[in-house]
């Protein structure tokens, strides 16, 4: 999961809205472009926008305050660090902890609360099946965008120059 402003543009997501996924994503890379095709109903968005993110990087971030100040996220980082994920090995992801905690580059905690609300929405969505359904479908129908069959077409035309026969 991108931080706004950080990823140019992925093509896995691409792939997975193309195949019916919904997406759960930040303002950010292709996740703009899949927004705007499919519509807002059908993307859980969730994170700061990229002006937020400026805004936190120069008031200056400090990932451990996320940490002490938000009981959810403390258990979740709590948990992995416990070996419950490693065969009771403690140590096992210490260096992935010590970066949440220290450097968090992706700002990961900070959106924690945003992304947390945000999968409340898939929850709910997914329960209704019909609805589900119904965002699959259109996902599939307004993406034809990404095919590499467009792609190749505009390779031709814009870039080579040239037309197919």
């Amino acid at each position: 999961i991108s931080l706004a402003g950080k990823e140019a543009s992925g093509t896995g997501n691409m792939k997975f809205t193309l195949n019916g996924a919904l997406t759960i994503g930040t303002d950010d890379g292709a996740n703009v472009e899949i927004r705007k095709l499919v519509g807002d109903d059908h993307f859980f968005l969730f994170g700061m926008t990229e002006p937020e993110v400026s805004a936190l990087q120069a008031k200056g971030y400090h990932p451990r305050s996320y940490y002490e100040t938000n009981p959810q996220l403390r258990a979740a980082i709590d948990l992995v660090g416990s070996g419950a994920f490693s065969n009771g090995d403690r140590g096992r992801f210490g260096s992935i902890i010590g970066n949440w905690l220290h450097d968090d580059p992706f700002m990961a905690l900070a959106d924690f609360e945003a992304y947390m609300a945000a999968q409340q929405r898939v929850e709910a969505a997914y329960a209704d099946t019909e609805g589900w359904t119904r965002s699959a479908i259109l996902n599939v129908a307004r993406s034809g965008f990404f095919s590499s069959d467009r792609s190749m077409h505009d390779y031709l035309v814009k870039i080579w120059k040239i037309w197919a026969v």
